[in-house]
Parts: structure tokens; sequence; C-alpha cells
């Protein structure tokens, strides 16, 4: 596998403001340059910008995955285990609402991993995951 290069995504908010506030304060993200339109965000050392627009309707469907509906379109991270089980507790602890509760999916198998699925305010599916062995990530 090539080494990984931060990817790069501009997803637009209703709210500029109560959505950088969220990935801020409750996702722990670091801003980076900014206007009254748009806001840089260190998304777990991805470039992540909220575009401030007025017609975010977003259109989520889903299909279903392991007796869950999983929302589409949705983006997010894979973290380290011990990461995503510190951030899945700290959600919970919050008082998250999550569309998909945290999970483990394949326990024992190959692929074995854990999943939360969760909306930021503006109404963005973000997936959160993470492998217990990470050289399983595009694993069959």
């Amino acid at each position: 596998m090539n080494k990984l290069t931060p990817f790069h995504l501009a997803i637009p908010v209703s709210d500029l403001n109560e959505t950088r506030s969220f990935y801020r304060e409750i996702l722990g993200c670091t801003e980076g340059r900014s206007s009254n339109y748009w806001v840089d965000v260190d998304f777990f050392g991805h470039q992540l910008v909220l575009h401030l627009s007025d017609d975010v309707k977003p259109k989520i469907t889903s299909n279903p995955v392991d007796g869950h509906d999983v929302p589409v379109p949705h983006f997010g991270v894979v973290l380290h285990w011990e990461v995503w089980i510190a951030l899945a507790e700290r959600l919970k602890n919050q008082g998250m609402h999550f569309a998909i509760e945290p999970y483990i999916r394949f326990e024992g198998k190959v692929g074995e991993q854990a999943t939360m699925f969760f909306y930021d305010p503006s109404g963005n599916a973000l997936e959160f995951k993470a492998f217990k062995d990470p050289s399983h990530l595009f694993a069959t």
C-alpha cells in the first residue's frame, strides 16, 4: 500500500457557526483558515472544508448492512482501534444521537472492525471505523 496522504473534502452546511462548533467541540477538530462563508477543519489529519450554503438539503438514503440502515452518502475516517474506542465512549458520554450505535462487525474474523454513524448539525452523515488489524482494510 502507498503511503497515505490527506484527503480534501468540501461539504455544504446550513449554519457555519453551529457546524464549526460541532467539529471543534464534539469531535475535537482544530480550525485552519476561514472566512464568513467557509472554514477549513483538521479532520483527523485530513482537510475538511465547511461551506455555508443556503440550499442544504442532504438527500440521505440507506442501504442494508448487517441489519442496519447505513446512510448514503456518508464520509468519515478509519481510526486506530484504541482511538475509536475512546471516541465512541466520549460521544456516548456527551449524549450523541447515533444513527447506528457503535458496534463491532465481523468479530473474530478477517476484517473485524468497529463502526458508528451519526450526523453533523447540517445533516451530513459521518462514519467512524477502526480495524482490529489495520492490514485488513481491504480484505475480502
